[in-house]
C-alpha cells in the first residue's frame, strides 16, 4: 500500500444541501491530503444537486435518481471509488463535522496493524460538543437484536461493530467481502457489514484521536417510520447472523411489541407489525452487490 493510501470520502445527500455545505467545508480543512470526495444525491426533491455543484464545481456528484437508503447510496460512491483505485473509503455523513486531523487518525490507525478492515471516529453531539454520542461502535446480542453504542473507550476486541456515521473501510476488505447490504434501507446495515467483516477475519478499530461533531438524526424524524425501519432492519440482521435465527426473531418482535404496549404506545405496535411485513416482502431478495 502507498505510504499516503489514497482515501475517498462518500457523502450522501437527500435533501440537506445546507448540512452537505457545512460538511464539505469542514473536509477542505482535513490535514490528510491525499483524499478525494464524492457527493452521492440519494434522489433528493428540493435544489441540492444545484446548490452542491454551484458551492463545490470540483466535487464529483453522482445522482441515484432514487432514495436509495443509506447502504444504496453509498455504494453508488463506493464502486466509483473501487473503480477509481482507492486504498480506502471513508464512509462519512453529510450532517458531521470532521476536526481537521479526523482523516489522518483514521488512516494512522487503520495502519496500525494487520488485517484491520474498518475503523470508527469518536462522535460528539453537534448541540453538546463536549458530550460523546457514539464512541466508535457497539456491542450486540444476535439472540435478541439488540445493540449498545458505547459511549467510554473501549479496546478493539470489544467491538462488535463499528458507526456508520464515520468509518473508514479498506477496499481489500470490500473487494473480498462485498459491499453494503441494499436490502437494509434504513438502520443495521453497517452492523451486517462489519459481522461480515469479523466473519472474514477482518479486525474492527476506534481511532480515539479522530473526532467528529454530529447533527444526529437530522435526515428523518419521523418515530413511526424508523419503527418501521428498525424492525424490518433488524429482522434482516437476525436472519443472518444470529445463531438462532427463528427464536432471535421472535423474541425480537415480542420485546419490541410488549414495551410498547407497557408504555401505551399502540401506534407504534402498529409500526412494528408493518415492520414485520415489510421485512417479509423483501427477505427473499440477497440485495449484497
Amino acid at each position: 500500500m502507498n505510504p499516503k493510501p489514497q482515501v475517498t470520502c462518500i457523502l450522501v445527500n437527500w435533501n440537506r444541501w445546507q448540512d452537505t455545505l457545512e460538511c464539505l467545508e469542514a473536509l477542505s480543512k482535513s490535514t490528510y491530503t491525499n483524499v478525494t470526495t464524492i457527493v452521492v444525491d440519494n434522489g433528493s426533491t428540493d435544489d441540492s444537486v444545484s446548490r452542491i455543484k454551484v458551492a463545490y464545481p470540483a466535487v464529483l456528484l453522482l445522482e441515484s435518481g432514487s432514495n436509495l437508503g443509506f447502504a444504496g447510496g453509498n455504494n453508488i460512491g463506493i464502486r466509483k471509488s473501487l473503480e477509481n483505485g482507492a486504498d480506502f473509503v471513508w464512509l462519512l455523513n453529510n450532517d458531521t463535522k470532521p476536526a481537521p486531523d479526523a482523516l489522518a487518525a483514521l488512516v494512522g490507525k487503520a495502519l496500525s496493524g494487520p488485517k484491520i478492515g474498518a475503523v470508527s471516529s469518536v462522535c460528539y453531539y453537534a448541540s453538546t460538543p463536549s458530550v460523546v454520542q457514539v464512541w466508535a461502535g457497539a456491542q450486540l446480542n444476535l439472540w435478541i437484536g439488540y445493540g449498545k453504542n458505547s459511549t467510554e473507550p473501549h479496546p478493539d476486541t470489544w467491538f462488535d461493530s463499528l458507526y456508520g456515521a464515520s468509518m473508514l473501510i479498506t477496499t481489500d476488505a470490500l473487494r473480498e467481502v462485498g459491499l453494503l447490504d441494499q436490502g437494509f434501507f434504513h438502520y443495521w446495515e453497517e452492523t451486517e457489514f462489519c459481522l461480515r467483516l469479523r466473519k472474514n477475519r477482518w479486525r474492527l478499530a476506534a481511532a480515539p484521536d479522530s473526532h467528529i461533531l454530529h447533527k444526529v438524526g437530522k435526515s428523518t424524524g419521523d418515530r413511526y417510520l424508523l419503527d418501521r425501519y428498525f424492525t424490518a432492519s433488524g429482522l434482516r440482521l437476525l436472519r443472518r447472523h444470529s445463531p438462532a435465527p427463528v427464536l432471535a426473531m421472535i423474541l425480537f418482535v415480542l420485546i419490541r411489541m410488549t414495551r410498547r404496549i407497557l408504555r401505551l404506545r399502540f401506534a407504534l405496535c402498529r409500526s412494528v407489525w408493518e415492520g414485520v411485513q415489510d421485512y417479509r416482502h423483501s427477505s427473499h431478495i440477497p440485495q449484497i452487490h
